[in-house]
């Protein structure tokens, strides 16, 4: 069967199609070497479209479809989370719903570590997908994922999410102790965003 080649982005402005500052600031730092024009979906004023998918990809596509056909630009959405091994992968796609309404994500690493109730086992792995697509429908998918462990009480105020309690392997603090610099060298988001940048930017 023969290599398609991935579509080349070859235009100056992007959306990054997330409601998350945090992870609109990520994503923003990462597409900066680029010389790409970043706008949020929160910048332009877009629905959140609901997350109906049952896999990461799955989500990130529907945010980013939708994304690009409302503003008639390309776009670019994460769908990403913590997978904890010993709680069977939870809490997963539903990692950001465990911070509730209010995004309360003190509380989501706390029923977490309640959840864990002292198990020896504390592997995670933070897991993310990266659709871009544009607005003819054509999409392109990435997906990353660093391993790691948890920790408690959480450390660190950098970051967002579960960063505080994620210790990366091969590392002694949390993604909420790194330098952004250094976090996003060796990321989920950052591991997706190398084999983006090599199909479709480089």
């Amino acid at each position: 069967m023969p290599h398609v080649l991935s579509r080349r982005f070859t235009g100056d402005r992007l959306v990054i199609a997330s409601h998350n500052p945090g992870k609109v600031r990520e994503i923003a730092d990462l597409l900066r070497t680029f010389g790409v024009t970043v706008q949020s979906a929160i910048d332009l004023g877009l629905d959140e479209p609901e997350e109906t998918g049952n896999t990461f990809v799955a989500n990130a596509r529907i945010k980013a479809a939708a994304a690009a056909r409302a503003a008639g630009l390309p776009a670019l959405a994460d769908d990403s989370g913590l997978a904890v091994s010993a709680l069977d992968g939870a809490p997963g796609l539903y990692s950001a719903r465990w911070a509730g309404p209010e995004k309360d994500f003190t509380a989501a690493m706390r029923q977490v570590e309640c959840r864990l109730a002292g198990a020896a086992n504390r592997h995670a792995r933070f897991i993310c997908a990266l659709v871009l697509a544009w607005p003819d429908d054509h999409i392109e998918v990435f997906e990353g994922t660093v391993e790691g462990e948890l920790v408690w009480p959480p450390r660190g105020d950098r970051g967002f999410g579960y960063d505080p309690m994620f210790r990366p392997l091969g590392h002694a603090i949390t993604f909420g102790e790194f330098d952004p610099e250094a976090k996003h060298a060796i990321s989920h988001r950052a591991d997706a965003f190398r084999k983006l940048a090599a199909a479709c930017f480089v």
